[in-house]
């Protein structure tokens, strides 16, 4: 039985070379693999070359988004070094944004009118709490109506939806802050490793426009540091296209 046994082993094994030296790599593949051997990932590339090899390495039918992604120097597991806010990227971030209002009846035409997709108050609250949908990628609301928030706060919590003084969701001009996201205005916030991750554009844009994005969201997120904070604050600073490699950026802070 051991040789019978020994004997399978041996067949099966040369079996699965057999097809691995068979298996050739698709055309999407081959491609992955020419455009990931452009980037030296263990180089740091300046900023504006990285954005072009960024743009240049994306292999997605779509017109991708380009991300930034930052290792910052903070302890996330303390409250006081909590980075949240808010930018106005100089030439949009790309993506169409569906905003909710919350909102009382008198602001309600404002809002519209700045380009809300969804607008209401305690009846839009109401509908959130029985159907638990939330349509919507972003929420602002009146200062008076986060009190109302109470009864769907775990919903749009969960969901990253809640709003927010430190982002400016929470605000007492409604109608400000829902045309400022409309016309390209994103948050961000640390996760649970101290690493933040914004789309900045996308690769249909010129490199001109990606870095003033960049640099935008750059001088607020230096403008974040918390106070207790100690050491290096940016550790790293990653560029990429969606689904492409990543690409180091030397920074210059």
């Amino acid at each position: 039985m051991g040789a019978v046994f020994s004997d399978s082993v041996l067949h099966h094994n040369y079996m699965v070379k057999k097809r691995q030296k068979t298996v050739k790599p698709s055309k999407k593949g081959k491609a992955q693999l020419a455009v990931r051997s452009l980037v030296d990932r263990a180089k740091a590339y300046p900023l504006t070359e990285a954005l072009e090899l960024a743009k240049k390495t994306s292999t997605v039918k779509f017109d991708a988004s380009l991300e930034v992604h930052i290792r910052l120097g903070i302890d996330p597991r303390k409250g006081d070094q909590q980075i949240r806010g808010a930018v106005s990227l100089p030439h949009g971030s790309g993506k169409t944004v569906k905003v909710a209002a919350f909102v009382s009846p008198e602001n309600e035409a404002a809002v519209k009118a700045a380009g809300a997709d969804i607008v209401g108050g305690e009846d839009l609250i109401d509908e959130i709490r029985r159907t638990e949908k939330t349509d919507f990628q972003v929420a602002v609301a009146e200062p008076a109506m986060m009190k109302n928030l109470a009864v769907i706060a775990k919903i749009l919590g969960t969901r990253g939806l809640m709003p927010s003084p430190k982002n400016e969701t929470v605000t007492t001009d409604p109608a400000k802050a829902v045309a400022e996201l409309k016309k390209g205005k994103v948050s961000f916030k640390n996760d649970d490793t101290a690493n933040i991750h914004v789309a900045i554009g996308k690769v249909s844009f010129t490199t001109e426009d990606l870095v003033d994005n960049f640099q935008a969201l750059m001088e607020t997120i230096k403008k974040s540091k918390p106070a207790t904070a100690k050491g290096t604050y940016i550790k790293g600073i990653t560029v990429c296209s969606t689904m492409g490699p990543g690409i180091k950026v030397a920074s210059t802070l």
